[in-house]
C-alpha cells in the first residue's frame, strides 16, 4: 500500500481578499485559530472545521465567504467574530491524481482521521455519528495534522 503525504504549504487570512481567488475551486478547506489551542481529548490544535467544496457553484470561496457572513457554520462565524483566525485548502483536481472517490468520502476521511488522532471531531463540525470512510485500498493519506500544532512562544 503507497502512503501519500498530505501537507498544507499555505496558510491564508480569513478575510475576503484572501477567499476572492477561490472562487471556482473545488476541494477542501480546513479553517484553524491563529492564537486559541483547542483542548481535545489527545492532544492540542488550532483546527476548528474542516469544510469541502463540491461544485464551482459552491465553491471554497464560495463557502469560506458564508462562514465570514454568517450564512454558513455559525460556530465557524463566531469565532471568525471574536478571534484571528485563518485557513488552508487541497485544490481537489491535484488531490484526484491520488484519491479516486468522491470529495463527500475525501471530507468525511479528514474529519475521521482527525476523530483517531484527537479524540473527537474538529469542535466546529458538530457530527456526532457519521460513517467511517475507508480510503482506497492501494493508499493511506498521512494528513500533516502538525501544520495546526499549538504555537511555540518565545
Amino acid at each position: 500500500m503507497k502512503t501519500k503525504k498530505i501537507t498544507f504549504p499555505r496558510s491564508y487570512k480569513l478575510t475576503p481578499i484572501a477567499i476572492n481567488p477561490l472562487k471556482g475551486y473545488i476541494g477542501l478547506y480546513l479553517i484553524y485559530t491563529d492564537e486559541i489551542e483547542i483542548p481535545y481529548p489527545f492532544g492540542q490544535s488550532r483546527l476548528i472545521y474542516i469544510g469541502k467544496s463540491d461544485s464551482k457553484q459552491y465553491s471554497i470561496g464560495g463557502r469560506l465567504k458564508d462562514h465570514i457572513s454568517g450564512v454558513g457554520n455559525p460556530a465557524v462565524f463566531n469565532y471568525a467574530q471574536n478571534y484571528p483566525v485563518s485557513f488552508t485548502y487541497l485544490n481537489f483536481e491535484i488531490v484526484k491524481s491520488f484519491w479516486k472517490k468522491s470529495i463527500e468520502e475525501l471530507e468525511n476521511y479528514f474529519i475521521n482521521d482527525f476523530l483517531k488522532i484527537f479524540g473527537c471531531y474538529p469542535i466546529c463540525n458538530n457530527r456526532s455519528s457519521f460513517e467511517e470512510i475507508q480510503p482506497p485500498t492501494d493508499i493511506e493519506l498521512d494528513i500533516n495534522w502538525s501544520f495546526f500544532s499549538p504555537l511555540v512562544v518565545s
